[in-house]
């Protein structure tokens, strides 16, 4: 016997345009028929949208058993006792990784008090690790999430040097450990920005590069002899342990630069230190120099809407840059890096959906369907050499779920059910409380803002 659940909508369409109190329900019905253990959950007669750059599968299966994809796309069978969702004349999708985030580090961009993701002040730099500081209750995570955000690359910012330090990955599961990938990557700035940061230029930015991974090596040869304790020090113990893993190619290094000479440079980079693990970040100017990209076989976190020349190391940006980045052969994800208003990783659909519509103008290169949810889904994923494990609802990968009451990439479309590692989420966020709190205008004995 099958138990079967339907979902409606909650965040699009009519349920989201006045108070609803179905969610409760289900809520409750979809958390006692998917315990922890021991449980297959079949998500049947969808549009699936597997996330590793294939096409669209209309009326589709995906079939998950405790927290993990077995299968998914057409002809699926359903194992008796499983729980079926019916997702007729709905999306099933991959859940949605953000390509690079604060998310979890800051509350408020105005308030320093509730900024994690740089430390201007401190001593320390690559050994900066944002992992401790991840808030898995800040009321951003669950906004994100109801939008289709599962998972995301959270970067802190560089403060006193180039490094920035320790980026990790993170689940927006409510409930669960906030971080599952510490210490994930590195990342440091070697454009316009690094250039400040390190005194002034570029030559600059590159010099203290060369010599902190050179200190770093002085570090391994001689762990007692080195120094490191100083007020002056150019790296700290710490900073020199997390560069040899940088060195040895155990944790990739994130670049962001968008001029193309810059990239050139970077990708220079691998002569010196051919372990390093690049991932060029930002890259406007890509597509100028995206043959030596592919060449090196760096993968790219393409800025996605960096097609205005607003600084000179993006006077070539172009609209078409992921497409054309993509059409070279690199693999691309996009991010919000470079936005110009505040960063909201749910707005990732509409970026992915405008790769589409831009491969339909005469005289642009964008992407087909597949590749551009690919972008947003397996591909910042495959950047960190996580893909076998999120990012995509191929075969044993972690079960994060999404229906969508539309196309994810068509801007009207909203997510009705979210589940994380093969668990539903609740889909009410401080904004839908609020929307539900004065919608009805009639006044009470006090003003709202003091009911509750």
């Amino acid at each position: 016997m099958k138990a079967r659940i339907t979902i409606r909508p909650t965040n699009g369409g009519e349920a989201s345009r006045r108070p609803s109190r179905w969610w409760r329900g289900f809520a409750a019905i979809a958390f006692i028929a998917a315990p922890v253990s021991a449980q297959t959950v079949a998500f049947v007669g969808g549009t699936v949208a597997i996330g590793d750059g294939s096409q669209p599968i209309p009326g589709g299966t995906v079939l998950v058993r405790d927290g993990r994809v077995v299968a998914a796309g057409a002809a699926v069978p359903v194992p008796a006792g499983a729980t079926v969702i019916d997702a007729h004349g709905k999306w099933v999708a991959a859940g949605i990784v953000a390509g690079l985030t604060n998310l979890g580090l800051v509350d408020s961009d105005g308030v320093e008090e509730s900024n994690d993701s740089s430390a201007g002040k401190s001593p320390f730099a690559a050994a900066i690790d944002i992992a401790p500081a991840v808030n898995p209750d800040t009321v951003l995570i669950g906004i994100e999430r109801a939008g289709g955000i599962t998972r995301a690359l959270v970067s802190p910012g560089t403060g006193g040097s180039i490094f920035a330090g320790q980026g990790a990955v993170i689940t927006l599961g409510l409930g669960d450990p906030p971080v599952t990938h510490a210490r994930a990557f590195q990342y440091v700035e070697l454009g316009e920005d690094g250039a400040q940061a390190a005194g002034g230029s570029r030559p600059a930015a590159y010099a203290m590069f060369h010599d902190a991974l050179g200190e770093a090596q002085d570090y391994r040869r001689n762990p007692a002899g080195f120094g490191g304790r100083e007020k002056d020090s150019l790296i700290k113990r710490g900073d020199a342990v997390a560069l040899l893993s940088v060195i040895d190619g155990k944790v990739p290094l994130l670049v962001h630069v968008e001029r193309a000479s810059d990239i050139l440079s970077v990708l220079a980079l691998t002569h010196d230190y051919p372990q390093i693990r690049l991932v060029l970040v930002g890259a406007s100017e890509g597509w100028m120099v995206a043959r030596q990209i592919a060449a090196a076989h760096v993968p790219v976190i393409a800025a996605a809407l960096a097609d205005l020349p607003e600084q000179f190391e993006r006077l070539a940006a172009t609209e078409s840059n992921v497409g054309r980045m993509e059409q070279a052969g690199i693999a691309v994800s996009i991010s919000t890096v470079d936005a110009s208003a505040p960063a909201q990783q749910r707005n990732l659909t509409q970026y992915a959906g405008n790769l589409v519509a831009i491969g339909r103008v005469p005289g642009s290169t964008g992407l087909d369907w597949g590749h551009a949810f690919a972008t947003i889904t397996s591909a910042p994923a495959h950047a960190l050499g996580l893909d076998g494990d999120i990012g995509s609802l191929r075969p044993g990968r972690r079960a994060d779920v999404v229906i969508w009451d539309g196309d994810p990439l068509e801007l009207a479309s909203a997510p009705v059910a979210v589940y994380i590692d093969g668990k539903p989420q609740p889909m009410r966020t401080r904004q839908t409380e609020l929307r539900d709190r004065y919608f009805d205008p009639s006044e009470g004995s006090l003003p709202k803002a003091y009911q509750r």
